[in-house]
């Protein structure tokens, strides 16, 4: 094989599909990826058997040719050259990859794409499309809930599901949880109904197309066991979806509350970072107090001091004094925009529902920490 790429394309080409490699697999294999050289074109595949992409980027081929190269090595090598055009050539009989350039050269080993899994990334059922502006949303104000229990392993991914024509994705790890609604053009779709969960990360796997295609459309399908996606005939996921069955999260999230207050996001996680700075560090352990129109945010650590400050706040319910874990609590109030921010809850035992006005289709929860 013999190929002219730019060092750009396939620098961050490589970048991208590095992290689904995973080096401790006791599969070799799996710790190369495919590369493929033909019709003007040059494809990277990369998999876990979980997770796997495929990468389509231009190229001036002169003979076409196929193998398996380490992933990390040659990325380490790209990520060197100077950004202009590098030539690829390949010898599969001498196992040797030269990689050449603005006066640099390498020679990397290379092994027979024969013992390479054969990775699927076509299906033709339960489509349906979405603008990828849309998908990064609906992760960037979920991902944070997914939990890393490994024991739990229905909690381990986001769980998407098609309810009233709309595309609802919910994630919870038993502590917090978010949900956000989208709008979809292709309703009815059999698989969605009942609902998917798409694994973490796959989950970061797709942030990274919606990072790499702004306002760009995702072609999506399903069958029993994998989720496929496609932007442009470019870049390609086969996301292994977790075969469980997702915990009823409707029970977590109250239909009637007793109290609210108002409060703006920037002031209320401003004060939270500074007085968990006094927290203990096992439970990162804040109290939040309220009454007229004032909220108290206090920490005390038995080794180290304490600390409060106050926020103002619209609440002119009775006093009441709740405990948080505060890293759950942030990584909650920053999915939401700047500006005020809705909180609900009925007592100190329940949870802590939080929405914004400029947010409609999107709700959180927070549990209650108990503190001593």
């Amino acid at each position: 094989m013999i190929a002219n790429v730019s060092t750009e394309e396939f620098r961050d080409a490589l970048g991208k599909i590095l992290s689904v490699i995973d080096r401790k697999n006791s599969r070799p294999i799996l710790t190369l990826n495919l590369l493929i050289a033909k019709n003007r074109q040059l494809e990277l595949i990369a998999t876990d058997l979980e997770v796997s992409v495929k990468i389509i980027i231009s190229a001036n081929v002169e003979n076409d040719g196929v193998f398996c190269v380490n992933t990390k090595n040659i990325f380490d090598i790209i990520r060197e050259f100077p950004d202009n055009s590098i030539q690829l050539e390949s010898n599969i009989e001498e196992k040797v990859l030269k990689i050449s350039g603005n006066n640099i050269q390498y020679s990397l080993l290379i092994n027979s794409s024969n013992d390479f899994p054969v990775i699927n990334f076509e299906n033709s059922k339960n489509g349906f499309t979405v603008n990828t502006d849309q998908l990064s949303e609906i992760i960037n104000r979920t991902s944070h809930a997914i939990s890393i229990d490994e024991t739990r392993p229905a909690l381990t991914g986001l769980f998407i599901q098609e309810i009233d024509s709309k595309l609802r994705a919910v994630a919870t790890d038993g502590c917090r949880l978010s949900l956000i609604e989208a709008e979809i053009t292709e309703t009815n779709n059999d698989s969605l109904i009942n609902g998917i969960i798409i694994p973490r990360k796959g989950v970061f796997e797709l942030k990274k197309i919606t990072d790499s295609f702004r306002n760009e459309t995702i072609n999506i399908s399903i069958d029993d066991s994998f989720l496929y996606t496609n932007v442009l005939n470019k870049y390609f996921i086969s996301i292994r979806l977790i075969a469980r069955d997702f915990p009823k999260y409707q029970t977590l999230i109250p239909s009637k509350t007793a109290h609210g207050l108002i409060v703006d996001k920037i002031s209320l996680l401003n004060a939270i970072k500074r007085v968990k700075i006094m927290s203990n560090e096992k439970i990162n352990g804040v109290i939040l107090k309220f009454w007229n129109n004032e909220m108290v945010i206090s920490a005390n650590h038995p080794l180290y001091g304490k600390a409060s400050e106050k926020v103002s706040v619209e609440y002119n319910g009775e006093e009441t004094e709740i405990g948080f874990n505060a890293k759950y609590l942030m990584e909650t109030i920053t999915t939401y925009e700047d500006g005020d921010i809705s909180v609900e809850f009925n007592n100190k035992l329940t949870p802590f529902l939080v929405r914004s006005a400029s947010l409609p289709h999107f709700l959180s929860i927070v549990m209650p920490l108990k503190i001593q």
